[in-house]
């Protein structure tokens, strides 16, 4: 018998062609695999990775244009040590000489705190610059010499300015803070043009054109006055221990007798030199006869210095000193028919007989 051998034809797929999709009931989705699911779920988080930190480095670009912004504006603050401050970069006039109103910005500053930061600008090796403020820096180095405490008085709110500022600027704006004080004298503001003339860096070194650029804000007539007054800071500056007591009227007399006479300067300076115990009224009794508004006339030679206190002063001496007192420093006036004591306490609290006993006793020890 023999065998017959079947032959069975089958189709086989190519093996480019797609599988067929499989036929997905309706309603029901196609399941994915756990390795598909795994890899979309990779995907979508690292879409989302890079929009969040899209997000991030859009909002730190813009705090740090905001930091700059705020920076140049000199509205960054903290609390700069003092010993990190210095105050070289503008020229300025330190003579030592009593600053009655830098002792009652102490007093406010120990009773309320600083209200108006300081301004400085960075300079090298952690250290700064003052721009602006040198009366508060000098008020809270005081406290801090007085008290001792640094962790009160050792660091002092400073607005931070980006640096690049224009010198010429710098120096506006201490003209204008010290503008705002009503009491400052015509010779103080010739100091300040005379010292802007001094800095080497800066591009006018006449001091009377340096008035128009620092005092552009004033009047034609201040700025003249202003301008009358530099030959007397220029040429007896050294000598003078109260530039700023030196009434207008005085100043303008004097500064024109300088141009006039000649040896009026070699004279004064040398009375008034190593005369160092001289007082305000001293001082603008010799000014004024050099000035020809004196009594003396200037042939009859220098005035004798006094070796005690005259009996009976001038109608218009006074003289000023502190006390340190526990509610702060005591400005004390004394003048002609006049006797002031200003410290920062309500003197109307106190019960009328125990203030009158108190006066009273005051002036039974100065009879």
């Amino acid at each position: 018998m023999s065998r017959k051998r079947r032959m069975f034809d089958i189709d086989l797929p190519e093996e480019d062609a797609p599988e067929p999709a499989e036929t997905v009931p309706a309603g029901k989705e196609q399941r994915r695999g756990p390795m598909a699911a795994a890899i979309n779920e990779t995907a979508e988080s690292t879409r989302d990775r890079a929009a969040m930190e899209a997000r991030i480095r859009a909002e730190n670009d813009a705090l740090a244009q905001e930091h700059v912004r705020l920076k140049r504006a000199g509205l960054i603050t903290d609390l700069i040590p003092l010993d990190a401050i210095d105050t070289g970069k503008l020229v300025r006039d330190r003579k030592p000489v009593a600053d009655f109103d830098l002792a009652e910005l102490v007093s406010s500053i120990r009773e309320i705190g600083l209200s108006n930061p300081i301004q400085v600008e960075p300079s090298t090796e952690g250290r700064y610059e003052l721009i602006q403020g040198w009366r508060r820096l000098s008020a809270y180095r005081q406290l801090l010499e007085e008290t001792g405490d640094a962790e009160a008085w050792g660091r002092i709110p400073s607005g931070i300015a980006a640096r690049g500022d224009q010198l010429e600027a710098l120096y506006r704006r201490m003209v204008d803070e010290n503008l705002v004080r009503k009491d400052i004298s015509f010779a103080e503001m010739a100091q300040l043009a005379v010292h802007y003339a001094m800095d080497p860096m800066t591009a006018e070194h006449d001091a009377e054109k340096a008035v128009a650029i620092l005092f552009r804000s004033a009047g034609y007539q201040k700025r003249s006055y202003i301008r009358n007054f530099i030959p007397l800071v220029e040429r007896l500056g050294e000598v003078l221990m109260y530039p700023q007591e030196i009434p207008r009227a005085l100043g303008l007399s004097l500064s024109q007798k300088l141009e006039e006479v000649p040896g009026i300067v070699a004279a004064i300076k040398s009375e008034l030199k190593d005369w160092d115990t001289r007082s305000i009224t001293d001082e603008l009794a010799v000014l004024r006869r050099y000035a020809g508004q004196g009594e003396e006339a200037l042939a009859s030679g220098p005035a004798p210095r006094p070796t005690s206190p005259a009996p009976q002063a001038e109608a218009k001496a006074k003289t000023t000193f502190q006390l340190a007192r526990p509610q702060g420093q005591a400005k004390c006036t004394a003048a002609n028919g006049r006797l002031e004591i200003r410290l920062s306490r309500d003197f109307s609290t106190i019960d009328r007989r125990k203030l009158e006993a108190a006066v009273a006793s005051m002036l039974d020890q100065i009879e």
